[in-house]
């Protein structure tokens, strides 16, 4: 077992450090900035346009997706870098998979909320 805090220390302090991460990715990633605000738009009208739970689920976990997927390729992004700036063939593909990533949440968003929109513009 890994020596360090335990109990209620340890969530406070895993607390402090996801903030920590939210700070710095907002701070040094303009990706997740625009996504960020994108989701303060869209994370209210999930509840207005889903008409029921699961449609408010779907439309408001479709979000916090791209978040939670931005926030993973920028840590690859970072941790690549970080290894060195030399071109490489492996921290191209690291990073394009990473950026792949991203889209295919994207474009779950643009799936989900079409379709939700589509068959509540059809009801």
């Amino acid at each position: 077992m890994k020596p360090g805090h335990t109990g209620l220390t340890r969530i406070i302090k895993a607390f402090g450090f996801s903030m920590q991460g939210l700070r710095a990715a907002y701070r040094h990633e303009s990706a997740f900035r625009q996504e960020a605000w994108l989701f303060i738009v869209l994370f209210p009208v999930a509840f207005w346009l889903g008409t029921t739970p699961v449609q408010i689920a779907l439309l408001a976990g479709s979000l916090f997706l791209v978040l939670v997927t931005e926030l993973l390729n920028s840590a690859i992004e970072s941790v690549v870098d970080r290894v060195g700036s030399e071109p490489h063939e492996l921290s191209g593909r690291a990073k394009d998979i990473g950026s792949a990533a991203v889209f295919i949440a994207l474009m779950n968003v643009l799936v989900i909320w079409g379709l939700i929109i589509w068959a509540r513009c059809t009801a």
